[in-house]
């Protein structure tokens, strides 16, 4: 990296780093109005947090509402729906309490409550003319980092792709990380999240868009989620580890938001869009091979140094490589390392790859993959082959 690289550092929420820190909302927004919506899913719901909150902005004198319809990577019309619960209700603050679709959810809303219209005029960066609602962000996955984007990922109704639609106006001006929330969540959940957060702090590392300050977050975020990571996959209890886990995911975020990601994230977009894979499946199953592609023309010899050696000596993290140790938690939380177990066949390699091609994500890799590059990666993955096999 060239210690001349130019950057502008953008907008960094107030964090709020503690176990129990839900307590501490009131405080945060009390300057900001006084009719709060909380936007969440029904498994968040479940778990009782919303309501929680919810009591607990009301004992303070909040008027408070749930809005908990959010689904998983959230479509224009979902947005559109929050949108015209919010314009019912009439709030002044936001909430975004959940993983990164509920916080995505929060952020796209707030773009069609403030300045109307529909979700495809936002797509690109500043676009929103008129001032917007101020937004906490409060993660309960240690996953997206969403809470420190001004970013929010929807997708489009009529193609499945994902539309990046941002505005320094929509970054949440406080994230609350509270360890205690993501204890709750499944296995399954927690190792979809956490492999997203991990190819979060690999890609920013060496995306075109990275910067000596954002590789300050890219490569925190690894150490602390490379060691974690195994961690709670044997001890899903482990307060410690949950808390590294969600400092490196929002490091992780901080790096997304300061630079870019890469073409593991422009092959899982489609997969996901096309295939029953989660997002963290999908960018999990792609890092390897992609890292792989990249070392051909890249050097990742300065990624190895600063952080495999950040981890070395662990008895979790034996791998000689980033590939080997990406696909060592791939197994380890127990997915699949082929196309083929998620129904993808060969025929559908084309239009994956064209898809994927056309990725926004994929223009800031550090090596320019065209069509025939992202159809050899894809082939790879369908059968777990070598690459070039």
């Amino acid at each position: 990296m060239d210690i001349l690289t130019e950057f502008e550092t953008k907008k960094v929420p107030k964090i709020i780093y503690a176990c129990g820190a839900l307590k501490k909302v009131p405080e945060v927004i009390a300057d900001c109005g006084k009719r709060v919506l909380i936007v969440t899913d029904k498994g968040i719901l479940s778990a009782g947090y919303p309501t929680t909150l919810q009591e607990l902005l009301q004992s303070k004198g909040f008027v408070c509402e749930v809005y908990s319809e959010v689904r998983e990577n959230p479509t224009e019309t979902d947005v559109e729906s929050c949108a015209a619960f919010a314009r019912q209700f009439k709030p002044e603050v936001l909430i975004g309490l959940g993983g990164g679709s509920s916080m995505d959810t929060a952020k796209a809303c707030n773009f069609l409550y403030t300045n109307g219209g529909r979700m495809e005029d936002y797509l690109g960066y500043g676009k929103a003319t008129k001032p917007m609602l101020p937004l906490v962000c409060i993660p309960t996955t240690s996953g997206t980092g969403s809470e420190c984007q001004s970013y929010a990922l929807i997708t489009r109704d009529t193609d499945h792709k994902k539309m990046a639609c941002g505005d320094s106006k929509n970054a949440a001006f406080a994230a609350i990380l509270d360890p205690e929330l993501t204890v709750s969540q499944p296995q399954k959940v927690f190792a979809n999240t956490g492999l997203d957060a991990l190819a979060h702090a690999v890609e920013t590392y060496v995306s075109l868009g990275a910067t000596p300050f954002s590789r300050l977050y890219s490569g925190e975020a690894f150490r602390l989620l490379a060691l974690a990571f195994p961690k709670i996959l044997r001890q899903p209890d482990s307060l410690e580890a949950r808390g590294a886990m969600l400092l490196g995911a929002t490091y992780a975020g901080l790096a997304i938001e300061h630079s870019m990601l890469g073409a593991a994230h422009g092959c899982a977009n489609p997969l996901t869009a096309r295939f029953k894979m989660t997002h963290g499946e999908a960018v999990g199953i792609m890092l390897p091979v992609v890292i792989r592609r990249n070392s051909e023309d890249f050097l990742y010899s300065e990624l190895y140094d600063d952080l495999l050696g950040s981890v070395a000596g662990d008895a979790d993290c034996q791998a000689e490589t980033l590939d080997q140790l990406i696909e060592d938690f791939l197994a380890a939380a127990g997915v699949p390392l082929t196309l083929e177990a998620f129904g993808v066949t060969e025929e559908d390699i084309s239009d994956l790859a064209e898809d994927a091609e056309g990725q926004w994500t994929s223009s800031f890799n550090p090596v320019g993959l065209n069509f025939r590059d992202f159809t050899e990666l894809y082939g790879t993955v369908l059968l777990n082959r070598d690459l070039g096999e």
